[in-house]
């Protein structure tokens, strides 16, 4: 029971300090309203617009195959540090290659899908394509 009564007093020390800190820098802290301060860019430029910018899903298709296939270099780089000795202490090739090339082929798969939907292939907007345009025929 007694290793309970440590837990709970180290969960409300961890709960206690920083509620605690939050409270003294509330009560200590100097309160200056200004309008600026509200304002979504507060580095003295006048805010123009919305803040809501719409950005090309193509960034967060490439980021999404980005930590697709850096995820599979993380699996298979420990993998690839048992494979001898796993080979070396008896284990079979099969047993050993087998999980690693289905998960490769998994991958592969993906890769083949993403490309066929062309989410690997970068788009260009409308405006760069007629600029581009513009300095071939000129």
């Amino acid at each position: 029971m007694s290793e309970w009564i440590a837990i709970g007093a180290l969960a409300l020390v961890a709960v206690g300090i920083p509620l605690g800190m939050m409270a003294v820098s509330a009560i200590l802290r100097p309160s200056v309203p200004e309008q600026g301060k509200s304002a979504t860019y507060e580095s003295g430029e006048i805010p123009t617009g919305t803040a809501r910018v719409q950005f090309n899903i193509q960034y967060y298709m490439v980021a999404l195959l980005f930590v697709v296939f850096d995820i599979e270099t993380v699996l298979i780089f420990p993998w690839t540090v048992i494979y001898r000795s796993a080979l070396s202490q008896g284990a079979d090739l099969a047993t050993v290659l087998l999980p690693m090339l289905i998960f490769i082929g998994v991958l592969v798969v993906g890769l083949a899908w993403a490309w066929r939907n062309g989410a690997v292939e970068w788009v260009k907007s409308p405006l760069a394509k007629r600029r581009k345009t513009e300095r071939q025929d000129a």
